[in-house]
């Protein structure tokens, strides 16, 4: 990867710390790896992680290829989504949170690709408004803080979607282990607090009927997939379900107790099952 003058750059400590073994982590861990060796081998940001976009032929929604540049880069008064739709060009700071992103690029194009064009449409039909709208807000529900979650067991995907927290951790624990069911982070603003996990931290679970992949690996057609969904779906925020990342089996020791989903504050029973 090309290589910067004057030392390592501010970013490489920070990714450098990352651990790549974590569960949440292992889908980005090659090239995650990678990129934080060449960083603290003193390789600049931006540069590095262009070369990678172009090994991989990666296009924005308009057929542009797409090039990660530095902040400054974006002109004052534009959107950054529009911008990337309309130049192919990322905006990139030196931190962590878009050091994800451009991951989340890497190993999602088509993905990101769909959500940049629903950001960018909403973008052309209502211009940049105080609040963002409801297809925006969605889209960056997704683009931040989405987990994707994988089973082809409708009765796993109800549990989530009615904070059946017993059943679907507990109860059902052996399809976790034998990898009947299993999440992989998208957000990155959720990449970037996991670096720092607590257990109330919970991401916007994003159900597909989608077998896993064995041993923490992207399934193949997972990526377009994921596109087809947000291309299908009429986006909206109910289509979300909350879940509390650290309550994911094989995630935190503490939660093979299953006193750990007691804790109400964090694993709540939903207005539904409150009501009842």
């Amino acid at each position: 990867m090309t290589q910067q003058r004057g030392g390592t750059p501010p970013v490489a400590g920070a990714v450098a710390e990352i651990d790549w073994t974590r569960p949440w982590y292992k889908p980005f861990a090659r090239v995650g790896a990678a990129l934080a060796g060449a960083l603290q081998a003193g390789a600049d940001l931006r540069a590095a992680l262009c070369e990678l976009s172009a090994r991989q032929g990666l296009r924005n929604a308009r057929g542009l290829p797409l090039r990660f540049v530095p902040q400054a880069e974006l002109p004052a008064g534009t959107a950054y989504e529009a911008h990337i739709f309309a130049t192919g060009a990322v905006p990139t700071r030196d931190n962590l949170h878009d050091v994800f992103n451009a991951l989340v690029w890497l190993h999602f194009p088509q993905a990101k690709r769909a959500l940049n064009r629903l950001q960018a449409e909403a973008i052309a039909a209502a211009g940049v408004q105080p609040r963002r709208g409801a297809l925006r807000d969605a889209a960056t529900l997704f683009d931040e803080n989405a987990i994707l979650f994988l089973s082809t067991d409708g009765r796993l995907e109800s549990a989530l979607r009615g904070f059946g927290w017993h059943t679907l951790f507990v109860a059902r624990r052996a399809d976790w282990e034998a990898a009947g069911c299993a999440v992989v982070p998208f957000g990155h603003a959720l990449l970037e607090k996991l670096a720092r996990p607590y257990k109330a931290l919970t991401a916007h679970a994003w159900p597909l009927a989608l077998p896993p992949a064995a041993g923490g690996e992207l399934p193949g057609t997972l990526d377009a997939a994921v596109a087809a969904s947000l291309e299908r779906r009429a986006l909206s925020s109910r289509d979300f379900a909350p879940l509390p990342v650290l309550g994911i089996p094989g995630w935190c020791d503490a939660n093979r107790d299953p006193d750990f989903y007691a804790d109400a504050a964090v694993f709540r029973p939903g207005r539904r099952a409150a009501a009842a």
